[in-house]
């Protein structure tokens, strides 16, 4: 329920944090609106606010990620959020060619020599597309799975990382739960 949310949100700020990260796709929007509750109701404290943007295509195409669309489902979220510019903007787990694709990282700086977007970055499915990810200048994040069962991005992507000066956002840190210390063998399903 959206009070419990409220709750949750604020008790996050009172414990330190300043960064919040979210989609258009989550709750249709309800999710970036929460957000921009929260900030309204803490204004003048700091939140930075990441939101995801690209799931909103019913099939994933690479052609999806347009001109057209990138630039509309920002000005979607920038209301919802209530917001000038997005703090990041992540591109939701594409279509694995759109990693390849000089055209999308264009329009990702078209958006952000256009004050829509101060920075943005990828959540990723896999190290190989937030590899080939990074190799575009402008990407500042890449959002990744990273937990004590999956470790594969320590690897080989975290020190490229590093070296390309590109933050590091850990997706599913608890496992989905599992990490969490509340399942035991006793747990049923």
């Amino acid at each position: 329920p959206d009070e419990a949310a409220r709750r949750a949100r604020h008790a996050a700020v009172d414990a330190g944090t300043n960064f919040g990260d979210t989609a258009d796709v989550y709750g249709d929007g309800r999710s970036e609106r929460l957000v921009a509750r929260l900030r309204r109701e803490r204004k003048g404290e700091a939140i930075h606010v990441a939101t995801k943007a690209g799931r909103r295509l019913p099939p994933q195409t690479p052609e999806g990620y347009s001109r057209a669309n990138l630039p509309a489902w920002v000005e979607r979220s920038l209301r919802k959020l209530e917001m000038e510019a997005v703090d990041l903007l992540q591109l939701h787990c594409p279509h694995p060619k759109v990693y390849d694709s000089p055209e999308v990282f264009g329009i990702l700086e078209d958006l952000v020599k256009d004050g829509k977007v101060r920075y943005y970055g990828v959540s990723v499915e896999t190290v190989d597309e937030a590899l080939r990810a990074i190799r575009h200048g402008g990407v500042r994040t890449v959002q990744i799975i990273f937990n004590m069962f999956r470790l594969k991005p320590a690897e080989e992507l975290f020190a490229q990382a590093w070296n390309r000066r590109v933050g590091i956002l850990a997706r599913v840190p608890l496992a989905s739960g599992l990490l969490t210390g509340k399942l035991t063998k006793a747990s049923t399903f």
